[in-house]
């Protein structure tokens, strides 16, 4: 299975950085899953740090901002290779992002030894390329490396109709399929490129509220936040 997190959840309850609780709650509930025989592959974003399409900087262009933005991808996973492994979890580092001496360039034949060998594969980078978010990135490496679905964990507990913290009467989804969250722009699952690869392939894609709870529930196939299929 993949598992996508935003950069954004890293910072906790702050606006920027790493927040040393969540992160090793994140890895402990990773520990769990894998425990249970589980391969698993991170994606994660960079959004605490540098959001390369948000960067407003005089004289920046857009495709190094895009850069930054894979750059902090970097740090994040850096840190929570580490923090797997100080808690006893087996983790490995590659980077579509040419980073040598800090992470392994990502390669699919050497990615699923790692997955074999019981390590959890953190991959930096998004795709390596700019303009390509780390939503694409994920669903392109979950097909790449033969995931059965992907796992977006976010802050609220599946897909609404609305925006849930600004409409009390907003609608959850249980289920929904990737043609609807295209054609609805209400819709937040992933960003249009994400959904169409996945419905392309038939991934399937689960959103929830990231807890280690729900995050078991939803490797072992409960129902848990929305499905989309």
């Amino acid at each position: 299975m993949l598992l996508k997190l935003s950069g954004e959840q890293f910072a906790g309850n702050n606006s920027f950085g790493i927040d040393s609780d969540f992160i090793n709650d994140l890895a402990r509930a990773i520990k769990a899953i894998a425990s249970l025989g589980v391969q698993v592959v991170v994606i994660v974003g960079g959004g605490n740090f540098a959001r390369g399409r948000d960067l407003k900087v005089k004289g920046l262009h857009p495709t190094t901002g895009h850069y930054m933005g894979m750059t902090a991808t970097v740090i994040n996973s850096l840190a929570l290779t580490d923090v797997l492994e100080s808690v006893g979890q087996p983790a490995h580092l590659q980077s579509s992002l040419a980073v040598e001496k800090a992470a392994e360039a990502f390669a699919e034949r050497s990615a699923l030894k790692h997955l074999k060998s019981g390590e959890v594969l953190v991959i930096a980078g998004g795709t390596g390329s700019p303009y390509v978010t780390t939503d694409t990135g994920a669903v392109s490496y979950a097909l790449r490396l033969g995931c059965e679905v992907v796992l977006k964990a976010t802050k609220v507990d599946g897909v609404y109709d609305k925006d849930p913290t600004e409409h009390k009467d907003a609608k959850k989804y249980e289920s929904l399929t990737h043609v609807q969250t295209l054609q609805n722009p209400d819709i937040n699952v992933m960003d249009n490129a994400a959904t169409a690869l996945a419905m392309d392939h038939k991934l399937p894609i689960i959103v929830f509220k990231l807890s280690r709870e729900n995050l078991k529930k939803a490797v072992q196939g409960q129902s848990v936040g929305t499905k989309v299929t």
